[in-house]
């Protein structure tokens, strides 16, 4: 009787670039040299440098993405590309690419459908102390309010699996995109994994994309959004709390002075009490409302994920004997 051998699975790199000149062709080259069999992608999102000319001479196929943003760009890999096992980076030479087959082998011997590098030391350098101190805020809230599935949600190295990739609806377009895909993974309780790697720091003359501010509002309202759609119930709670706390401060003074009196001669302060404490009412039916719809949504993205062929494969196994010795955080 014959027996079958599994074929390898295919392997793509994805990597988002905006005016990465500097650095893409060593990126390149390094995924090439650590993973000959890989398909490498650079998907330019409307580079005024020559990142497109060196990537391409580095050997990727570059695929021009006009809608600006990090998460359009991820957005279109994801749909264009095909393949069992993903790799995705950034293209600034910050995250080693002799790393990958580390990441690809958690991914498949860990059977999970997502690996995160997480990158050692990033809130010591993160380029710039902002971004190092909101690294750290973001991520202690994102445990708060999602879960303790991830302890860098702003990781750009991740490994996926198949079924991620085409189950994930991408709706963010700039840097927030890391933050959904980590919600995307806690919501849907899928198998994920986190590997403690070096993160390097861009070389002289290389700029960061990323606004501490401008970023950082977009990441909160992220945040936010990303609330009112999956946990409905505990945003609309917390934002009827607010507001029955308001309507208790003005109606306070009122009922105290018509208990003594049995006047109330302040009615706008009354009548403004009572208006708070309708919006509280109305909020708290809406969460309870939206968060049934919510849990609906949530059973459709489960049986669209469960309808995808989960990886298959088997590890490298030139790097089997190497992924173990790094740090493994399993989720899921």
């Amino acid at each position: 009787m014959q027996v079958l051998s599994r074929p390898d699975p295919t392997i793509a790199v994805v990597l988002p670039c905006y005016n990465e000149e500097q650095t893409i062709g060593a990126v390149v080259r390094g995924f090439r040299d650590a993973l000959p069999q890989a398909a490498i992608y650079v998907y330019d999102n409307n580079s005024s440098d020559l990142t497109a000319l060196q990537a391409r001479a580095a050997g990727a196929i570059v695929v021009r993405e006009p809608r600006q943003g990090k998460g359009n760009v991820v957005r279109r890999m994801f749909a264009d590309v095909d393949a069992d096992i993903y790799i995705m980076a950034d293209g600034d030479g910050t995250y080693d690419p002799h790393d990958a087959p580390q990441l690809i082998n958690a991914l498949v011997t860990e059977r999970v459908d997502m690996v995160v590098g997480t990158r050692r030391g990033v809130t010591d350098d993160a380029g710039r102390a902002g971004h190092a101190f909101g690294n750290s805020i973001f991520n202690l809230l994102y445990r708060s309010l999602f879960g303790r599935d991830f302890t860098d949600i702003f990781s750009g190295y991740r490994v996926f699996s198949r079924r991620f990739v085409k189950s994930f609806p991408a709706v963010s377009t700039g840097f927030e995109i890391e933050t959904e895909m980590s919600v995307h993974a806690s919501m849907l309780r899928i198998p994920v994994c986190e590997m403690t790697l070096d993160y390097g720091r861009r070389p002289e003359g290389s700029q960061s994309k990323l606004s501490t501010f401008r970023d950082g509002a977009k990441i909160l309202w992220m945040f936010a959004m990303l609330m009112m759609e999956t946990r409905p119930a505990r945003f609309f709670g917390a934002l009827s709390a607010v507001f029955l706390g308001v309507s208790g401060v003005f109606a306070i003074p009122v009922l105290y002075e018509y208990a003594l009196t049995g006047l109330v001669p302040r009615m706008p302060t009354w009548i403004l009490s009572m208006g708070l404490l309708s919006l509280s009412m109305i909020m708290m039916v809406a969460g309870l409302i939206l968060d049934s719809v919510a849990r609906g949504r949530a059973e459709q993205k489960r049986i669209h994920y469960l309808s995808l062929a989960p990886a298959h494969g088997v590890p490298l196994q030139d790097n089997a004997a190497v992924a173990p010795a790094l740090p493994l955080s399993r989720a899921g």
